[in-house]
């Protein structure tokens, strides 16, 4: 066996989990702290050896795409909670080019896929990358206005962190979820049925969205990260 794929393996199980936990837990917490940061090390280590995994199986641009994209997310979620300093700079500017980069690839696959048979491309549908670009696009967006303007302040600073994380963690839980075969190998068969494979998601995105809602009503939270000179949430 390949020694890359139960490091993949266990990476990909260990992001998911580490991400959930950093979902549930009190944030600002010691175990947010950290499971967030080891979630950031495992999403790395699980984009990079899939796409090795993959690019040896089957030569394809699409697992070099998911690669990129998972460690952009984790990267700039990672950075918005960190001190500024020199190389925070250089990580947005980097990672501006690769949002960008990888938006436009998005929309060219769109099209592509679009004039496709049936409009799909195995069994994907043209807006699935038509859905990415966008959400890419508007990343890069958020990284011209920090380049621009500074990181922000408060809840702000905190929902890009919250976002980013979260969509990184959609990735991982997606790449698993999506595919019964895969579940079928570790959870029993009322498990593998498409409403319950779709649960995690749902609820991913449910804890998502009541989080941006408790970040943007600006009520004081506990901050992310600890020795930060510039404070994460501010009383109204």
């Amino acid at each position: 066996m390949n020694v890359l794929l139960p490091v993949h393996i266990a990476a990909g199980g260990l992001a998911i989990v580490l991400g959930a936990v950093a979902l549930v837990v009190k944030k600002g917490g010691t175990i947010h702290r950290r499971s967030g940061l080891l979630f950031v090390y495992a999403m790395v280590a699980m984009a990079t050896t899939a796409s090795i995994l993959e690019f040896r199986k089957r030569p394809d641009v699409g697992n070099l795409f998911a690669a990129l994209m998972a460690t952009y997310f984790v990267g700039t979620a990672l950075t918005t909670v960190r001190p500024v300093s020199r190389w925070t700079r250089r990580i947005n500017v980097a990672a501006l080019t690769v949002a960008v980069g990888l938006g436009l690839l998005a929309i060219v696959g769109a099209v592509k896929t679009f004039k496709s048979p049936g409009h799909s491309n195995d069994g994907v549908p043209f807006f699935m990358p038509l859905f990415l670009a966008t959400i890419l696009l508007l990343a890069a967006a958020g990284d011209a206005r920090i380049m621009r303007s500074g990181v922000p302040r408060g809840g702000p600073r905190l929902a890009r962190h919250l976002w980013r994380m979260c969509f990184a963690l959609f990735i991982a839980a997606g790449s698993f979820f999506s595919i019964r075969e895969r579940v079928a190998k570790i959870l029993p068969e009322p498990f593998t049925t498409g409403p319950m494979r779709a649960l995690p998601i749902l609820l991913l995105f449910g804890a998502m969205f009541y989080w941006l809602w408790r970040v943007r009503r600006r009520r004081a939270l506990p901050v992310v990260l600890r020795h930060d000179p510039m404070p994460l949430a501010t009383e109204r």
